[in-house]
């Protein structure tokens, strides 16, 4: 329906945001807060017809997509906030000592500016709160960068509605022209032309592997690299200690069985990975765990791409050398369904057979039996990075087991015990990131508050005068942000 832009297009559209960057960088917080709140506003105000929209495109439910139009506008707010407070800038003061021995010290200044222009692209699972207005471009724009979102052809028109209301809110408060540009392309050349134009300084990305690793290509192959922040997907192992079976197998069994399977499997943060120690709790767990994945009927898919990519991977994995398949949901999946999934292998062939520890994208955990902590161990150092890593245990055997612990954390961003990986809290403590291939830069995360570091970067001033230093930085400053450092503490 929407024709992919071309190679001229993406020369005019970026010079056009390399434009709009130039007076864009100079917005104060104030007005980028206003723009910012003015398109969660816009949003909102779309009410049942994007949410209609985004159903037709993305076989969501309506209960889906509504809480994920709030978490969208509740993360734009918070950018809002952010950038309204100011202290994000991480503003530094070290004035002069001109008369200090044996050398004088210079008058110094630093805080995070801008990079430039983003590249985002939309993501097929979070027609929100990953895409058009989402954290991505949220957080960039709340670093003073303008942004050119690629939407993801599975929900384009839902894209064009959202940016209607971008291009709304650049008017009404009076942002600089196209300091946001929304274009289609469904073709390698289109990502590639982006990621690679000179003018383009950062992209964010969150989807599969292939597809973030080829756009990470692309940026380290220009003459001037560029950061991609791509969020790769996961299998999130779950580690299940022997106390917790013992005590509470069926508990465990029903948590999990709803996190495998909920939205389809369709989540980042899905558990496609168990792992535990060989014992008659574990036999009794896989079976209720079993049990409850078989009455869980199968589920439309996003769409057809998904779907097969979904069966085929499944497949694959099931038969792998030793993987048995435990239970799959009763009711045979309709076109374009996945089927609720639990297979088992023991540890012995998982450590042999890197396919095992490969993302099935979709209702599908595959439960790994271990024969002793040692194997358990081999296991964790097998598994390459992740978005989470979660524990289940007992407090006495957590304590007990906290070398093990400590193994675990460095697997991943963020480390739960007693719970799900999926549910991802929008807050400033949230960490979505996780070591390679989870992500291309473990450092960095993509919800929360600190996700606007992904587009900035230090500068310091040396002695400015007082009327070309940012505001933040001046001597008089009224925001009250930066640190000043005692002169007599520094000498």
């Amino acid at each position: 329906m929407f024709k992919d832009i071309s190679t001229a297009e993406i020369d005019t559209v970026l010079k056009k945001s390399h434009e709009a960057f130039l007076l864009y960088r100079r917005v104060t917080g104030d007005a980028k807060a206003s723009f910012l709140e003015a398109i969660a506003s816009g949003i909102e105000g779309l009410g049942n017809e994007l949410l209609e929209t985004a159903m037709g495109e993305t076989n969501l439910p309506e209960a889906r997509l509504a809480g994920e139009r709030a978490r969208t506008c509740n993360q734009l707010r918070q950018f809002a906030s952010l950038v309204k407070e100011g202290s994000w800038v991480e503003a530094r003061i070290d004035t002069a000592i001109p008369d200090r021995a044996p050398l004088p010290k210079p008058d110094l200044r630093k805080m995070m500016v801008p990079l430039g222009p983003v590249v985002v692209f939309g993501a097929s699972n979070f027609p929100f709160a990953y895409s058009t207005a989402g954290v991505d471009t949220a957080s960039a724009l709340a670093a003073g960068c303008p942004v050119v979102l690629k939407a993801h052809p599975a929900h384009s028109k839902t894209s064009e509605l959202v940016a209607g209301v971008i291009a709304t809110a650049i008017k009404n408060i009076g942002m600089p022209s196209h300091t946001f540009q929304h274009v289609h392309g469904s073709s390698f050349e289109a990502g590639k032309g982006l990621v690679q134009h000179p003018l383009t300084k950062a992209v964010g990305f969150t989807g599969s592997f292939s597809g973030g690793k080829a756009l990470y290509d692309y940026a380290t192959q220009r003459p001037e690299p560029i950061p991609v922040f791509a969020e790769m997907g996961s299998v999130n192992p779950v580690f299940i200690l022997p106390g917790a079976l013992k005590a509470r197998s069926e508990k465990v069994a029903e948590m999990y069985a709803a996190s495998i399977t909920q939205s389809v499997g369709q989540f980042c943060t899905n558990p496609g990975l168990l792992l535990s120690l060989t014992s008659p709790e574990l036999n009794q767990f896989a079976k209720q765990l079993g049990e409850r994945m078989k009455i869980i009927a199968p589920g439309t898919m996003l769409h057809p791409g998904i779907a097969s990519n979904y069966k085929k991977n499944r497949d694959k994995a099931l038969v792998q050398k030793g993987v048995s398949l435990e239970a799959a949901s009763n009711d045979a999946p309709k076109e374009n369904q996945g089927e609720s999934t639990l297979a088992t292998v023991h540890a012995s062939d998982f450590l042999n057979n890197p396919t095992l520890v490969e993302e099935v994208f979709g209702p599908y955990s595959l439960l790994v039996e271990a024969a002793n902590i040692e194997e358990l161990k081999a296991a964790v150092r097998k598994i390459p990075g992740q978005l989470t890593a979660t524990i289940i245990g007992e407090e006495d055997e957590l304590l007990h087991y906290a070398d093990f612990v400590q193994l675990v954390i460095e697997k991943a961003g963020r480390v739960i015990i007693n719970g799900v990986p999926t549910g991802v809290e929008v807050c400033p403590s949230m960490h979505h990131g996780g070591p390679f291939p989870a992500t291309t830069d473990s450092r960095f995360t993509s919800v929360g508050t600190d996700a606007i570091k992904r587009f900035v970067r230090p500068v310091s001033f040396q002695n400015f005068p007082d009327a070309l230093l940012p505001a933040e930085l001046k001597q008089n400053n009224p925001m009250g942000i930066w640190r000043l450092f005692n002169n007599e503490i520094r000498k």
